[in-house]
């Protein structure tokens, strides 16, 4: 019977190398295994593939199929029309607000709750707009917080309750057995 010569392949437990030359070595092979495999769905499957690694020292290698220019050709136009929508989907809110204002000279909070909403969803909104109460209250005690810090040097908490913005013209939230407001 023969022993073998080696301890033949075996798993790898992933950390960072601690030896700078083992680390530089490990890059190379793995840098290649992964460009080798990048290469092998690429090819039957006609997958464009890109890929960017930096080594240890910093210096680039790229792989790409076709090429890396076309690949970045392609993520390029891609950002540019994702960003062209955005730019017109912001351009259409500003609009659609202005036009909203302009028929009702309103703002869309003014405008009165859809009565077709079920309990749900009722139930939903009181929640959002207490919630958007408690934050303006929040953001209001900071905010005359930071002022007066800033004046007098000092710590002064105005107490500033979400209850203190006074919602009297607006429906009692209580939902009775018909669920409704």
């Amino acid at each position: 019977m023969t022993s073998k010569a080696t301890r033949g392949r075996q798993e790898v437990e992933m950390k960072k190398l601690q030896k700078e030359s083992s680390r530089q070595v490990t890059f190379s092979k793995r840098r290649n295994g992964l460009f080798k495999k990048a290469s092998e769905i690429c090819l039957p499957c006609g997958a464009n593939i890109g890929i960017i690694v930096f080594s240890p020292k910093g210096k680039p290698f790229i792989f790409g199929h076709p090429n890396i220019e076309t690949i970045l050709d392609q993520l390029y136009d891609e950002c540019e029309e994702a960003l062209e929508k955005l730019k017109e989907e912001k351009k259409k809110r500003i609009e659609h607000t202005k036009e909203a204002m302009k028929n009702k000279g309103e703002f869309w909070w003014d405008e009165a709750i859809d009565d077709n909403m079920g309990l749900e969803e009722l139930e939903a909104y009181l929640k959002a707009i207490e919630e958007l109460r408690n934050n303006v209250a929040r953001k209001a005690n900071e905010s005359m917080m930071c002022d007066v810090v800033a004046d007098s040097g000092g710590y002064f908490d105005f107490g500033i309750a979400a209850d203190a913005f006074n919602f009297d013209h607006c429906p009692s939230h209580d939902f009775g057995a018909a669920g409704q407001l």
